[in-house]
């Protein structure tokens, strides 16, 4: 059996540099595991790395993808604790230079969202569901 368990999302950056100082700026904090060319912020569960588009592409066999300021067919998710959150968190993306692309707005299922995309257009959802629960980390148990 395959372990049930996501550890670690590796976002390949076309400028690293930009996506480096995008999450920092976020306030996100790094590990002791970066390199110039290799960064890794911890989170409330999964580690997000950032790493070269090219190796990424090398070190799995296959082309390096030309789809910088495309969409990637894939969504990050940062879920909140109340619904402020979602409203000072897509605020504080507006002012380090993150792309909003939904405002903070009541949903239909009784949350809360809104999107950002990073300076490479990987698009986040800020989230806020009344019946998700969280463990002492902040890792999200239930949705």
């Amino acid at each position: 059996m395959v372990p049930q368990r996501v550890s670690l999302v590796t976002i390949g950056c076309f400028e690293l540099p930009l996506l480096r100082k995008f999450y920092n700026d976020l306030g996100w904090e790094e590990t002791d595991h970066g390199y110039t060319d290799y960064a890794v912020f911890k989170t409330a569960g999964v580690l997000l790395s950032l790493y070269s588009v090219e190796e990424l592409a090398k070190d799995s066999g296959l082309e390096v993808p030309s789809f910088k300021n495309e969409f990637k067919g894939v969504t990050f998710s940062i879920n909140v604790d109340n619904r402020e959150q979602v409203d000072t968190t897509i605020e504080q993306v507006r002012k380090v230079g993150g792309k909003i692309l939904s405002e903070a707005s009541d949903a239909f299922w009784g949350g809360r969202s809104g999107a950002f995309a990073d300076p490479e257009n990987n698009i986040w959802e800020v989230a806020y569901n009344p019946d998700s629960t969280f463990d002492e980390r902040g890792a999200m148990l239930t949705i």
